[in-house]
């Protein structure tokens, strides 16, 4: 692997953008970042003013293998990544077999590795099979390379497993990523309990769902001295609940992701109660999503995730009530939020964005995995290129992801990834010369 070095860009580095407009990388690594790099062996990209990121990082995404591979595998699921600006992917372990022993951890890392995309990390399941009951080897799945451990798709079954679990782990082993739901609140729900649920008669699922399990786990939390991980926040309530833990300096740490920053409950109304905006937690109110942007700019919300979730079209082309829950949007997710932001918060800062899409969600992994998300020397070469002045209109049918549908098809957006780089390996570029 040669050397490139990448001229005239506005650099990020992972906190903020710097003085300096190049970016030498030789092999996996980066070797140099300033102005005026002398590397005449080096092969030239030319950035014209865009912008080089580090890597983007998505702590929380669904592939469906092992188990259903018809919907997505890791392999698309990777290729997907690249091809939305992201080099890290943490896959979710509500698989069939759920990833809970560590030789199905080694099967994500295989798969992962072989798809020669994305790097694909591993969540493994709290609960042995995910069922609930008795607390799976974590340890184990730790050593051989789980980065979170979650039965996401639900919470933790019982507030005994959950204190074992934080007990257990303490502050060495990987964190505890909590899908924050009570489960006899949710049951039979299918979008927000508000005026979405008012109009349409559907059942609804209210925000003290998510706020009832966020504080069982700051609860257990203090009590243990545990790190736990809220995911895919998505209502006032719950971040002001850890708002308030992270002001007492309890090791509370949370996401929310690009469809509940930039959709609320009136996209579902709005389209027709059309299946491609069910998601769990659902599209909350217009409220909630200025309190998820709050949460962004004083820190109290993490990192922003994807929660892709792909289904095919049969499965997900269903009345309302009968399709099951889950946005993909990982080729995307980037060019929504950037033009979300540009277009309806002109003050939030582009570092901001960035910051919680790269250095902020890298922090949370494991120690091996902490340098992610950074543009510095040494750091390994990982990078994104964002063109900020790109339109394009999102169509489904040309992705690399299984899935066929999302809420943003047919719309046009403006700032999109244009070519992605893992340990210094093109790893994709779009179409289009830059």
């Amino acid at each position: 692997m040669g050397k490139i070095l990448f001229k005239d860009f506005k650099i990020f580095n992972g906190t903020e953008f710097i003085d300096a407009h190049e970016l030498l990388v030789d092999g996996e690594k980066i070797s140099a970042v300033g102005n005026g790099l002398d590397a005449p062996d080096a092969e030239v990209i030319e950035g014209y003013g865009k912008i080089l990121s580090p890597g983007f990082v998505d702590l929380h995404a669904h592939f469906r293998d092992p188990g259903g591979e018809w919907n997505e595998d890791i392999a698309s699921g990777a290729r997907a990544g690249a091809a939305g600006g992201f080099t890290t992917l943490v896959a979710m372990p509500n698989t069939k077999p759920a990833i809970s022993e560590p030789s199905l951890v080694e099967y994500v890392l295989s798969h992962g590795k072989a798809a020669g995309a994305s790097r694909i990390l591993p969540a493994g399941c709290v609960s042995k099979n995910r069922e609930g009951k008795e607390m799976a080897e974590l340890l184990k799945m730790a050593e051989a390379g789980a980065v979170f451990f979650t039965d996401d798709g639900a919470p933790i079954a019982t507030s005994s497993l959950f204190r074992l679990a934080l007990m257990y782990t303490g502050k060495d082993l990987p964190r505890i990523m909590e899908h924050p739901e009570e489960i006899s609140l949710f049951k039979g729900g299918q979008v927000h309990e508000g005026r979405v649920s008012a109009l349409s008669g559907l059942k609804g699922i209210p925000a003290a769902s998510e706020e009832i399990d966020v504080a069982r786990g700051i609860a257990l939390a203090r009590e243990t001295g545990g790190r736990v991980h809220f995911t895919h926040l998505s209502s006032a309530g719950a971040a002001g609940l850890i708002r308030q833990a992270k002001k007492e300096g309890l090791d509370i740490t949370c996401d929310t992701t690009f469809h509940h920053l930039t959709l609320n409950e009136n996209a579902v109304i709005n389209s027709g109660y059309n299946s491609r905006y069910k998601v769990n937690p659902p599209l909350r109110s217009k409220e909630d999503q200025s309190a998820l942007w709050e949460g962004l700019l004083d820190d109290t919300i993490d990192a922003i995730i994807t929660d892709h979730a792909p289904w095919h079209m049969d499965e997900k082309d269903e009345p309302f009530q009968d399709a099951p829950f889950g946005i993909a949007s990982l080729e995307c997710a980037a060019a929504v939020l950037i033009d979300s932001k540009n277009k309806n918060y002109p003050d939030v800062p582009m570092g901001l964005i960035l910051k919680k899409m790269t250095s902020a969600p890298a922090s949370l992994l494991p120690e091996k995995w902490k340098s992610l998300g950074r543009i510095e020397e040494g750091a390994f070469a990982d990078l994104t290129v964002i063109d900020m002045e790109r339109t394009r209109i999102v169509d489904c049918s040309e992705w690399y992801s299984k899935a066929r549908c999302c809420p943003w098809e047919g719309i046009a957006l403006s700032g999109w990834p244009v070519m992605t780089f893992v340990e210094g390996r093109k790893i994709w570029q779009v179409n289009e010369e830059m």
